[in-house]
C-alpha cells in the first residue's frame, strides 16, 4: 500500500488558524496535527523591526519542526529563543508530539526585520510558516496595540 503525501489545509476561525494533515490511512498516531492560535504582532515602535508571537499546538503522535518563517511585510523574519534574558537566533524549533511551541513576550519570539511598511494596529500581517514534515501554512497575524500583553492563550 502506498503512503500518500500529507496534504495541508488551513482555515481561519475567529482569529485562529488551523493546520490539519491528512493521510490516506485516516487519523493515526504517525503524523503531526498542527494548529496555530493566539497569533499577534504588537504595533512596532521601530521603523524597521517588529516582534511576533503565536502558539503552535501538535495534537498528533509525531513531532515536527518549525524551520522557516517569512512575511510580505519584512525583508527577513528570524526566530529567537530567550533564556535568562539572553536572546539567541535559532534556525528551527521542535514541536513535540502531543505538545506545543509557544512564542511569547520574554520567551521564544519572531523578529520581523527590514520592514517594508510599518504595520498599524487593526491591520493583519501575512506570514508563512515552514515545517520539516508538514509543508507550509499561511497565517494572518493581527496587529495589536504596542502595549498589548495577553493574559491568556499562551
Amino acid at each position: 500500500m502506498r503512503r500518500r503525501t500529507a496534504v495541508l489545509t488551513a482555515g481561519a476561525l475567529t482569529g485562529t488558524l488551523a493546520l490539519t494533515g491528512c493521510s490516506g490511512s485516516g487519523a493515526g498516531p504517525e503524523r503531526a496535527e498542527l494548529s496555530v492560535s493566539a497569533s499577534y504582532m504588537p504595533q512596532p515602535v521601530s521603523a524597521d523591526m517588529a516582534a511576533g508571537f503565536l502558539t503552535i499546538t501538535n495534537k498528533g503522535g509525531t513531532g515536527d519542526e518549525l524551520t522557516s518563517v517569512s512575511s510580505d511585510v519584512a525583508g527577513e523574519v528570524t526566530m529567537h529563543s530567550t533564556t535568562g534574558g539572553a536572546m539567541t537566533e535559532k534556525s528551527s524549533f521542535p514541536i513535540p508530539a502531543h505538545g506545543r511551541l509557544v512564542f511569547r513576550s520574554g520567551g521564544n519570539h519572531l523578529m520581523f526585520e527590514k520592514l517594508k511598511r510599518a504595520p498599524k494596529q487593526g491591520q493583519k500581517v501575512t506570514l508563512k510558516l515552514g515545517f520539516a514534515k508538514s509543508g507550509s501554512l499561511t497565517v494572518e497575524m493581527p496587529v495589536r496595540p504596542t502595549t498589548y500583553n495577553p493574559s491568556t492563550g499562551h
